[in-house]
């Protein structure tokens, strides 16, 4: 029975002008006009792609392939990387992450992969300081954290979560630090040491 069908559904089809669906004339200029260009930074990396597999550039080239597969694995989610911003901080992770190797290779006494992961740590420092993003201090985020430290606290929020509720404060999507690079880490530690001057 299918094989008798099969000529005409083909036939209806053929006489089928125009598709099931027509997306309008709106929709269509709508989804062109949000179509963004991909971060400049971004841009930079894959012209330097070329240029490392020409010249045998070992180390940017590795370096360049895991960032552009983590960048393009991010596009895939709800967070995909629009900005310089962004790429640089996926960079100082990417820097981290070799930091905590080479201590690993280090003490398995690995000299020849210290030497590869401090090769690409340069590769990625040198493209964090070429990127134009200016990435806050100590002081700009004791700046930044001293009156929201000060804020919670003289409200009575309870010392055990009072470091977690400023570190929310401070990286709230409308908060003193949005759109800004800073190191997590360091902010973290900046938060510390205010609540320690407190106690103080």
């Amino acid at each position: 029975m299918s094989a008798r069908l099969l000529p005409s559904v083909l036939r209806l089809a053929s006489r089928r002008k125009t598709p099931a669906f027509a997306p309008s004339r709106h929709a269509v200029r709508a989804y062109s006009s949000e179509v963004s260009q991909p971060p400049p930074l971004l841009t930079k990396l894959k012209g330097d792609l070329k240029t490392a597999m020409k010249t045998k550039d070992a180390a940017r080239l590795s370096v360049l392939r895991a960032v552009l597969a983590a960048t393009l694995n991010a596009s895939k989610t709800s967070a995909p990387i629009k900005t310089d911003v962004q790429l640089v901080s996926l960079l100082r992770r990417t820097v981290r992450s070799s930091e905590e190797a080479v201590a690993g290779f280090r003490s398995a006494g690995r000299q020849d992969l210290v030497d590869s992961e401090e090769a690409q740590i340069q590769v990625l420092e040198e493209y964090i300081a070429g990127s134009g993003v200016q990435t806050l201090g100590e002081a700009e985020l004791r700046e930044a954290a001293r009156p929201i430290v000060d804020s919670l606290a003289s409200q009575g929020q309870n010392e055990k979560t009072l470091q977690g509720a400023v570190m929310k404060e401070l990286l709230a999507s409308n908060g003193p630090l949005a759109g800004k690079q800073f190191d997590k880490g360091q902010l973290g530690q900046v938060v510390q040491t205010l609540l320690k001057e407190r106690q103080s």
